[in-house]
C-alpha cells in the first residue's frame, strides 16, 4: 500500500512539472522566438505608448474615423461576446434598424441604401477588430468630409488596407479598422 501511495506522488510531481512547468515554458519560448507580436498580442505602438491591439476592435464614434462593427460587450474584453438574440428577436430588430439609422445619418445616405452586414449585426465576440471593403468604402465621403481632404486619398488609403482571405482562401478580404485609423492619422487633415 506504502509503495502504491508513493508511486502516486512520484507520478503527480512529475505529471505536474511537465505539464504544469515544462511544457508551457517550451511553447512560451517556442512562441516568442517564431511568433513574438502574435504571442504578445499583436500590440500597436505609437511615439512609445501603445495604442491597441491589431486582433481587439477600439470603438471609433466621430466622423474623422472609420467606425467598427458594432459591439453587443461595449468593446469591453470582459464582457465580451454575442448578445445571444435570434433572427426573430424584436430586440434585434430594433439594434439592427437603430444602427441602420445611424450609418445612413453620419454618411448622408438615402434611406433605402443598402448598408453591409457588418456595419448593423455586432460580431460574435463583439470585438472583430475587422470590417468588409464594402462597409469601409461606404464610410469613405464621411470620414474625407470630415478631415477635410480628398475622397480619393481617403479611398486609396483603404485599398491599401484591404486584407485579402487568410492564406488566400480563408474567411473574406476585410480591413483592419484601428490600422486603418492610425494611417489616417498619419494622412493628415483634420484629428481634433
Amino acid at each position: 500500500m506504502i509503495k502504491l501511495i508513493t508511486q502516486s506522488i512520484r507520478q503527480t510531481i512529475l505529471w505536474t512539472v511537465v505539464t504544469g512547468i515544462a511544457y508551457p515554458l517550451v511553447i512560451t519560448v517556442i512562441a516568442q522566438l517564431a511568433f513574438h507580436d502574435q504571442a504578445n498580442g499583436s500590440l500597436i505602438v505609437r511615439d512609445g505608448n501603445v495604442v491597441g491591439s491589431a486582433l481587439i476592435a477600439q470603438q471609433f464614434q466621430t466622423d474623422k474615423y472609420f467606425w467598427p462593427r458594432p459591439s453587443a460587450g461595449g468593446y469591453a474584453t470582459v464582457p465580451s461576446g454575442a448578445s445571444n438574440l435570434g433572427p426573430t428577436s424584436a430586440a434585434l430588430q430594433s439594434n439592427v434598424l437603430a444602427n441602420a439609422a445611424a450609418i445612413r445619418t453620419a454618411n448622408k445616405l438615402p434611406a433605402d441604401a443598402p448598408i453591409p452586414a457588418d456595419l448593423l449585426f455586432t460580431s460574435g465576440s463583439g470585438l472583430d477588430p475587422h470590417i468588409s471593403p464594402a462597409a469601409a468604402r461606404l464610410q469613405v465621403a464621411r470620414v474625407a468630409a470630415a478631415r477635410g481632404v480628398s475622397a480619393d486619398s481617403v479611398g486609396t488609403l483603404v485599398e491599401k488596407f484591404v486584407e485579402p482571405p487568410q492564406w488566400g482562401f480563408l474567411g473574406e478580404a476585410r480591413v483592419n479598422v484601428l490600422r486603418l485609423n492610425l494611417a489616417l492619422d498619419e494622412l493628415g487633415g483634420k484629428k481634433s
